[in-house]
């Protein structure tokens, strides 16, 4: 406190002696708002000068404005100044520190120093460093509302405000504001939900933040299942059901609702009430005494069951047994007389009947031999009734020699066989159709015998499935094939049969490629069946080679109870491999997709050549991922193996699709035309299966296949021939409908239909054929097939077999597989993999892309974003709708580029430095 002899002090200074100047108050800190100056003062005692520095210079006398007093109690002189210190002034100065000001008093014994006092600038910037952003949370979930105020001198005060009005966190133990300038509300109520503004201030000005909505949303929750109802049908099968409420809570402001079923069906069975029934009458008892006699009955054929009606009518009948002629010890005299008379009467009688039955069969043997010499067909027609059509089941017997469907006339059936056939003349595989190619088929066979027992229209000569026992000739035909008996007299033998041999013996369609750290696509052409390798799921600097199989032979696979095989199954491999990243398999199916009808599972087969569950297809898992669409089903695994896919139908509504094509072709009689109706699964593969056999016998698609939707309500399938020109075109009798049951066609385990009907021509100079194909499902669904064709090959129309050429194509390597190119996939990823507080990450590209179940496999991915672009590759093969995924993106609003815009150089050879160029 003493002087400071370095500093030059004003003129006068007092030099008497007495105390050192004390402070009675020293200049403040102070901050300039706008343009107001603002003035610091300084009062000490004794004092005899008082002078400010500012800056560590002397500010000018004549600057300082003074008062002068006298303290009463001590009588010392108290002196106190002011000075004004101006916005230009601050601005003007360029120091290390802030502007700063000092008193210096001076009394008799020397001087005193006050504190310095700083002077700033206030201000208060527009614009927050961290606005609040908007939240969905969970019920009971945390609530954190980030703010960061504008910088501002002094430094700006926060208060929160929901819904414009201040929020106290002293009154709420559940918010605090405390931290940071942050809200934290520890646990979430519905009354959370709203509008939070950060609000900011100093002694400059105000300042709002831009609102944050918080909604507090509540997950549904299922409630209990209600009780099993009561079996839908009174007798046989039904289904009784349960069912549930989202309710447990409802879900609100949002919440997800409940993930699973709400109603649950069963099959179920009631016993069916049986009637009883009185079995036949007891002979009559001997006479009694009393001159009667009785026999009796039991309600025991059937007795009621499962509360059937009781027998009605009477258990016992008794009756008078001498005609009212009752004497227990004599009889009367004309008793004898009469017995006489019954004797010869009784002899007439006899003699007359033994005559008729003699008549009437020789009766009976001479119509039967003359309608069989008359008959060109070789068909008793029983019933007359079959005459009026309808759709009845038949039996046929294989019963005579020289049979000419046979390949070698040496080989002689086995008469001692005698085999009975009951359904539809329908065949059961593709291959099985050279049978209905020729017009000897519909030609007098003497070795077929049809029995129509109802009013069935009946294809004759169909034989396929019966069996011939008798010694083969090495060579004669392939060993347990019997297809294609007929067309052998119009074609090279050993060529045909050479053919033949390679149709049976193929049993899988399949591709094989190798593959690399860049990854790659896997296509078996024409079959709806494909195999993606993302980019880095096989290890850098090694090389797989890779297969992808469709199993064609029967599957191996045997559903349990109702299930039914929707689609082939597929086999990648090798099994031992493993992939970092999962790749995506897809698997056509035939189903028409619906949780209420359909349960649908993924099974593999193990090593041990068992089939195990690995997921059901509504299932919340981690270990894979499906995704149903319309008619594929794209699968994310880890795992090479053998899969399939499984359908369980839980309703009567269950809908196997079934697609429905017309074959035709020419026979060796010029004058017959063959049209072959398959209905098969609505898969490509199978598509192709029956594509691929009827080019092997010249057949040629007439029309665009239709889709059925088959039901699985155990109704039967009818297929008819209708609206033939009438004098140009004739179908032989009893072949122009055919009914198939359903078992037949829902049976997984079947090949696809195939039901064949033959027509003949009147004269050669018909060329165009013209009629009408029904394939209806009883009480269900109806397509029908508009067949205006040229049996000419040379003038036929061709009609595409498949949409998408994919078989040049069938494997693809590196970038050129993909449809996104790796640097903007490298973008995309970045972007959406990073968590960000409005809710724009992978999962809202996932929503965007249609994937709103089990989002928790992806969220077990290092990438999720890049997982659920390799399921967008899957889904998008054949289109590669890069628009759509574009709008996806910017419909979020993370991204700005447009996808589509990349040119086809770039899709070509994408540049896999462009993110590090970028910094992605």
């Amino acid at each position: 406190s003493g002087n400071d002899n370095s500093e030059a002090l004003p003129e006068s200074i007092p030099s008497a002696p007495g105390t050192l100047p004390h402070f009675m108050e020293e200049p403040d800190d102070a901050y300039i708002i706008k343009s107001n100056p603002i003035v610091l003062r300084c009062k000490a005692m004794p004092a005899m000068q008082i002078f400010f520095k500012c800056n560590g210079e002397w500010v000018h006398q004549n600057e300082h404005v003074s008062e002068e007093s006298m303290d009463e109690a001590t009588g010392l002189k108290v002196r106190e100044v002011f000075i004004n210190v101006t916005r230009q002034q601050v601005e003007d100065f360029h120091g290390p520190e802030d502007y700063w000001c000092q008193c210096v008093a001076w009394s008799h014994l020397g001087t005193s120093k006050s504190r310095k006092a700083s002077v700033r600038i206030a201000y208060l910037r527009k614009n927050f460093e961290q606005d609040p952003q908007g939240k969905e949370v969970p019920i009971e979930g945390m609530i954190v509302l980030h703010c960061r105020p504008p910088e501002g001198v002094p430094a700006a005060e926060v208060e929160w405000l929901k819904n414009e009005e201040p929020i106290d966190s002293n009154l709420d133990e559940n918010i605090d504001t405390r931290a940071d300038h942050n809200l934290i509300i520890r646990q979430a109520r519905l009354s959370d939900s709203g509008n939070y503004t950060c609000m900011a201030a100093n002694i400059v000005a105000k300042r709002r933040s831009m609102s944050a909505t918080v909604v507090v949303y509540v997950n549904g929750g299922w409630s209990s299942w209600t009780e099993w109802s009561n079996c839908n049908a009174r007798c046989g099968r039904g289904w009784q059901k349960r069912s549930r409420t989202c309710t447990n809570p409802a879900p609100l402001n949002g919440g997800a609702f409940c993930e699973g079923m709400s109603v649950q069906k069963i099959t179920c069975t009631s016993l069916c009430p049986v009637d009883g029934n009185w079995e036949v009458w007891s002979e009559w008892s001997v006479c009694s005494p009393e001159c009667e006699h009785l026999r009796v009955r039991e309600c025991i054929a059937p007795p009621p069951r499962n509360g059937g009606k009781y027998c009605e009518g009477l258990s016992q009948e008794s009756e008078n047994c001498t005609e009212g002629l009752c004497i227990q010890d004599k009889k009367p005299l004309h008793e004898i007389k009469s017995q006489n008379i019954e004797t010869a009467s009784d002899i007439a009688l006899y003699s007359g009947l033994g005559a008729a039955v003699i008549a009437v069969a020789v009766l009976v043997v001479g119509v039967t031999l003359y309608r069989r010499s008359q008959s060109e067909y070789g068909v008793d027609v029983i019933d007359s009734s079959a005459l009026t059509g309808g759709f009845q089941t038949f039996n046929f017997k294989t019963v005579r020699q020289g049979n000419s469907l046979l390949l070698n006339s040496s080989m002689q059936p086995d008469l001692t066989v005698s085999r009975t056939y009951s359904g539809p003349i329908c065949l059961q595989d593709p291959i099985d159709k050279e049978l209905m190619t020729e017009s000897s088929l519909f030609n007098p066979l003497s070795d077929i015998k049809v029995k129509v027992q109802s009013s069935f229209m009946v294809s004759l000569g169909v034989t396929e499935r019966a069996e011939y026992h008798g010694k083969a000739h090495s060579g004669t035909f392939p060993h347990g094939n019997n297809r294609a008996f007929g067309t052998i007299q119009a074609r090279n033998k050993a060529a045909y049969i050479q053919n033949l041999s390679a149709i049976s013996t193929r049993s899988e369609l399949k591709t094989t490629a190798i593959f690399g750290h860049l990854g790659g696509r896997l296509v078996i052409p024409n079959t709806g069946v494909s195999l993606l390798i993302p980019h880095g799921a096989i290890p850098e600097e090694s090389s797989w080679e890779i297969y992808l199989a469709i199993t064609q032979k029967e599957s191996s696979l045997q559903p349990e109870g109702t299930e039914v095989l929707l689609g082939p199954e597929v086999t990648c491999g090798p099994s031992d491999l493993s992939v970092s990243t999962p790749f995506a398999l897809t698997i056509p199916h035939c189903a028409e997709v619906n949780p209420e009808h359909w349960n649908i599972h993924l099974k593999k087969r193990t090593q041990q050549g068992k089939w195990e569950e690995v997921m059901s297809v509504e299932e919340e898992t981690t270990s894979c991922y499906c995704l149903l669409d319309p008619y594929a089903c794209h699968i994310l695994l880890n795992s090479f193996g053998t899969y399939a896919l499984i359908g369980e139908p839980i309703s009567d509504c269950a809908v196997r699709q079934l697609k429905v094509a017309v074959f035709g072709c020419l026979s060796c009689n010029s004058l017959d035309y063959n049209l072959r109706v398959y209905c098969m699964d609505n898969t490509p593969c199978a598509f192709q299966e029956v594509v691929s056999d009827e080019r092997l016998q010249g057949g040629q698609l007439l029309e665009e296949p239709k889709l059925l939707h088959f039901k699985g309500n155990t109704f039967s399938l009818q297929i008819s021939v209708l609206d033939i020109p009438p004098f140009l075109w004739r179908i032989k009798p009893f072949t122009a409908c055919q009914e198939v049951p359903f078992s037949r066609l829902w049976s997984s385990s079947q090949q696809p239909l195939h039901c064949a009907f033959s027509l003949e021509r009147y004269t050669p100079a018909t060329t165009q054929l013209s009629c009408k194909i029904c394939v209806r499902q009883v009480k269900g669904h109806e397509q029908i097939l508009q067949i205006q064709t040229s049996i000419l090959e040379n003038e036929r129309e061709t009609i595409t077999f498949f949409s998408h050429e994919d078989s040049n194509f069938p494997a693809q390597m590196g970038p050129k597989a993909f449809k996104i190119p790796y640097s903007i996939r490298q973008r995309i990823c970045a972007t959406f993999d990073t968590p960000n507080a409005k809710g724009k990450d992978w999962q809202m590209l996932a929503q965007k892309n249609s994937i709103n179940r089990n989002l928790s496999y992806f969220a077990t991915q290092s990438s999720p974003s890049a997982v659920i672009l390799d399921l967008w590759e899957a889904r998008h093969q054949h289109d590669g709708d890069l628009d759509s995924l574009a709008c996806a993106l910017e419909e979020i609003g993370r991204t700005h580029s447009k996808i589509s815009d990349i040119t086809e150089t770039e899709i070509e050879e994408p540049d896999f430095n462009y993110s590090r160029q970028n910094g992605l």
